[in-house]
């Protein structure tokens, strides 16, 4: 169940709070109703036992270092998205070759065994989701120019940021339609017009991270690790 998610909240810019009155509610409210429509969703989709994610309110500055490093553009974004489950690491793990001699393998069980008294069965290690890091300026300057209250931008781009954290993308134009449709969805839930709402359909699906792309949607990424 996605109540199994522990959200952590790092508010790395006061600027954040002087705009939004209980901001640390609102990105909390706007998560968890991301988890709770992707579970109703795919009800088997979260692993079992306790999971994690960060939600980081930070600047462009901190923003734009993570999409230079990352992703090769060196200019601040409004939110990206750091997948660790959604990507298969949290569910398949990598072939491993036949060992040459059979010590090999006693060595591998001991380790194996170590492994397991450390890892007691009363504190299981939780999975972790990823981390979604916001930029501050560019998410007041979007919400600006579109004219639309801070605070649902914000809370817009925060169910879009743990959205791609759960394997939902739009590269092609079938996965935008979907994701479209379940941000729209729980943004309804959240007393939030559609964002989408105005876009010109002739002008078909721009990528998020298009300068070219309708005002209408966020301009959000997952990077590439």
């Amino acid at each position: 169940m996605p109540d199994r998610v522990d959200i952590a909240l790092s508010i790395e810019d006061d600027r954040w709070e002087t705009n939004v009155s209980d901001v640390e509610l609102l990105c909390e409210r706007a998560a968890r109703s991301a988890l709770v429509a992707a579970h109703g969703q795919d009800p088997d989709w979260l692993p079992q036992g306790p999971v994690e994610m960060s939600l980081v309110l930070a600047d462009d500055g901190t923003v734009q270092e993570l999409n230079r490093n990352y992703r090769g553009k060196d200019k601040p974004t409004n939110v990206l998205s750091f997948a660790l489950y959604a990507d298969g690491s949290g569910e398949e793990g990598e072939e491993e070759g036949d060992w040459a001699e059979d010590e090999a393998d006693e060595a591998d069980a001991e380790d194996d065994e170590r492994n397991m008294e450390f890892l007691s069965s009363e504190a299981p290690v939780p999975v972790i989701l990823g981390d979604v890091i916001l930029a501050f300026e560019t998410v007041e300057r979007e919400a600006r120019e579109q004219r639309k209250p801070f605070a649902d931008h914000l809370t817009h781009l925060v169910t879009h940021g743990v959205l791609h954290l759960l394997g939902y993308d739009h590269i092609e134009d079938s996965e935008a339609e979907q994701m479209e449709r379940l941000e729209t969805q729980i943004l309804s839930g959240l007393g939030i017009a559609d964002p989408y709402a105005g876009r010109d359909p002739s002008e078909g699906y721009r990528a998020p991270d298009d300068p070219g792309g309708s005002a209408a949607g966020p301009v959000s990424t997952t990077p590439e690790r």
